[in-house]
């Protein structure tokens, strides 16, 4: 088969996942550039005749050269679908990507703040009522550890009750309950919070946090909020609610060393899934050391 009837099936496949199937124009981009790919790599191996080592090979390839699993398992989709297309309309005998999956790419480490950050972030001043209730949400984020979830999911009781107590009780996943300390500056803008929380609130919400109709906060404006508060307190870099989560587990840990204290706090079922916290500590410690030491070697 010549290299021109290759590009020919392949016309009619992009034409047929364009038009009958109706797939966005960036996918079907996507999918032509991936099997365009897969041919440049097979040059000399006819369509049906592809087989599952044609396949790995090109994988192998790939990934030698710097791709990411994720946009190999992306690229073997493309193929998979051009070959699923060919068995049914060209009468190929098998689909040769069959069973195959891409390399997996390494996990990678949440984002934290620096302590510094932190600070910057939570030492702006709030002017008005919604900033108030923001700076009491980022404050108690941070001092506690908790889910978007959790976090909106605190109703006004608990809210009071953390003022005396300095701990909140807060319901995570699978409908565990967990009670985790509230630092005293967290206390402080709840406690402010609490003094302005009529303005917004309606008469009968038994929310903690409140949006502007004065029902309980949506999950997607508090993520807004805090973006738009890291860009007014001069932040370099995008924050989203879960980074406060990242950041607390990461301050708490490189200030204690505590992995199973910090395990309870973020309320994990496994201590395997905390152990990621070990990492970023690292990290900063090697930083730390490269800027320090007379003798470090300079990572790049």
């Amino acid at each position: 088969m010549s290299a021109d009837a290759r590009l020919a099936l392949l016309g009619g496949f992009i034409e047929q996942i364009a038009h009958q199937r109706r797939l966005s124009p960036t996918t079907v981009v996507s999918y032509e550039h991936s099997v365009r790919r897969l041919l440049a790599i097979n040059p000399g191996v006819e369509l049906a005749a592809m087989q599952p080592q044609h396949i790995r090979r090109a994988v192998s390839q790939l990934h030698a050269g710097g791709l990411s699993g994720r946009s190999i398992a992306r690229m073997l989709s493309a193929w998979r679908g051009f070959f699923n297309w060919l068995v049914r309309h060209h009468a190929y005998a098998a689909n040769p990507c069959t069973g195959l999956r891409a390399p997996k790419s390494p996990k990678a480490l949440p984002k934290a703040l620096s302590p510094d950050f932190a600070a910057q972030l939570l030492d702006a001043r709030a002017e008005g009522t919604e900033e108030i209730r923001d700076k009491a949400m980022f404050e108690l984020f941070y001092s506690s550890g908790l889910r978007l979830a959790e976090l909106v999911g605190i109703d006004l009781n608990e809210g009071r009750l953390m003022l005396r107590e300095a701990e909140a009780t807060v319901t995570g996943k699978g409908s565990k309950t967990r009670t985790v300390p509230v630092g005293a500056k967290a206390c402080s803008a709840i406690a402010a919070w609490l003094q302005v929380r009529a303005q917004l609130a309606a008469a009968d919400e038994t929310a903690l946090f409140v949006g502007a109709r004065g029902r309980r906060i949506n999950p997607a404006v508090v993520g807004q909020r805090l973006s738009a508060w890291a860009k007014r307190a001069g932040l370099p870099q995008h924050v989203h609610p879960h980074m406060l989560r990242h950041s607390f587990a990461t301050h708490v840990l490189q200030s204690s060393g505590d992995l199973r204290a910090v395990q309870e706090m973020l309320g994990h079922a496994s201590i395997s899934t905390t152990q990621v916290y070990t990492h970023l500590d690292f990290q900063s410690l090697a930083k730390a050391y490269d800027a320090a030491h007379p003798r470090a070697k300079k990572r790049k």
